[in-house]
């Protein structure tokens, strides 16, 4: 998940999971054929010029030519046009979409329950190095000039922070009640021994729970904890920490983790 992926509102999902772009990009690109002009299409689509900006130069790089080329000279002095190829991509895409929109419609007239199950097959399909992933909502948001924090309900009633950069949030389109996955690698996670949940501690992730599983070769350590709700965190140690630790399955241990070490990602 990029700072420059504009909030998305939906995906159009082709041949799977992987292949799938989403329609405000798409909606960014129709503007740009109407208005010739990125800020224009910017402020027609609802986006910051940078956040339309940052969208079709990812566009371009992605692409095997470019989508967006920018045109010189003229009474306006110039400005932005969509390639053929940008052209057949927006055709290809609404072509699409409405054979999803006519399929979808046929589906949730025969399966009940369609919405919760298209998003949580959708979770499943995500393929990350991140080794934790823990779905929740989000709860509260705190902007600053820079950086936002994020605040995640998770099942059980456990809470993590995260930190990220203004421009993420504002892609994300996070506001309260949306949900959202917390990525967090095992290397990023450090193990406590007891309850530490309450303790003064820099690290402003404190999770406690029950040891599910400790594994450990010659050089290092896996200690997977069982949070309240059910929820599992992976944190890979050294041999050395791991034994120093001496924990078993069962015991109470707290995985410690700093807001700046969680990534947001939408699935939606």
């Amino acid at each position: 998940m990029s700072d420059s992926d504009a909030h998305l509102d939906s995906h159009l999902r082709i041949g799977g999971t992987r292949a799938m772009i989403g329609g405000a990009r798409i909606a960014l690109l129709e503007q740009i054929a109407a208005t010739g002009s990125i800020s224009a299409a910017a402020k027609a689509a609802g986006l910051s010029y940078k956040a339309a900006w940052d969208a079709v130069a990812a566009m371009n790089n992605l692409a095997d030519t470019a989508l967006v080329e920018r045109v010189t000279g003229g009474v306006g002095g110039g400005g932005s046009r969509l390639t053929e190829r940008g052209a057949r991509l927006v055709r290809t895409y609404r072509a699409a979409e409405a054979e999803q929109a006519r399929f979808m419609a046929r589906l949730n007239r025969r399966v009940r329950h369609l919405t919760d199950d298209m998003d949580l097959m959708g979770r499943l399909a995500m393929t990350t190095s991140a080794r934790n992933q823990l779905f929740g909502h989000v709860e509260q948001i705190t902007h600053g000039r820079v950086n936002t924090e994020v605040e995640v309900g998770l099942r059980g009633g456990d809470r993590l922070a995260a930190i990220v950069t203004r421009t993420s949030a504002d892609n994300l389109g996070l506001e309260i009640g949306v949900p959202i996955t917390a990525l967090v690698k095992a290397s990023w996670v450090i193990v406590a021994a007891g309850d530490l949940s309450n303790a003064r501690l820099s690290a402003r992730n404190r999770l406690a729970g029950t040891v599910a599983s400790v594994t450990t070769d010659d050089v290092s350590g896996e200690i997977v904890i069982r949070l309240p709700g059910g929820m599992t965190l992976a944190a890979t140690v050294t041999r050395d920490s791991s034994d120093t630790l001496d924990l078993e399955a069962g015991d109470t241990a707290t995985a410690l983790f700093k807001a700046s070490s969680v990534i947001l990602a939408q699935g939606d």
